[in-house]
């Protein structure tokens, strides 16, 4: 948990934001809940979001991943798609998050990719798969995002 890593967004997306002035790596970080719990972003584009979580350091007392744990990232996955929808202009707040958790995971790491399922002007709906090591599904959540004005646009 806290090492570094680089976010994979696509070139369009870089520039747009360059261009603002805005480092994407910290807008689009899982913020100090995601550090804690080792969230790490990996690839962000509308279109796909994934990202990873360590079980260890996020189990219930039975020693199974955490729910929240998995609802953390699933809303951390969801929310920077709907962000990368909505662009500068807009900020995404999540208004409803649904999980269902199909498996309990032990040990290892979990990893969670988002897709849209709706993408309009004010709101923008993800799904976001979570599977363990062995690619079974862990948990599948639904994240809806009201797409805001930003008072104070980037640049």
């Amino acid at each position: 948990m806290g090492e570094q890593h680089t976010v994979k967004f696509p070139q369009d997306v870089l520039d747009e934001y360059a261009a603002l002035g805005v480092d994407l790596t910290a807008l689009f970080s899982a913020g100090h809940l995601g550090t804690r719990m080792g969230v790490q972003v990996l690839e962000a584009s509308a279109e796909r979001v994934v990202g990873t979580l360590p079980v260890e350091g996020n189990t219930q007392p039975y020693g199974l991943l955490h729910g929240g744990a998995s609802a953390v990232l699933a809303e951390t996955l969801g929310s920077v798609g709907a962000m990368l929808h909505g662009g500068p202009g807009k900020l995404a707040v999540g208004v409803d998050l649904n999980c269902t958790h199909h498996r309990g995971v032990r040990a290892g790491l979990v990893t969670g990719v988002a897709t849209p399922v709706h993408r309009g002007r004010s709101t923008a709906t993800y799904e976001i798969v979570i599977t363990d090591e062995q690619d079974k599904r862990v948990c599948t959540s639904r994240l809806t995002c009201m797409l805001r004005e930003n008072p104070r646009p980037a640049g």
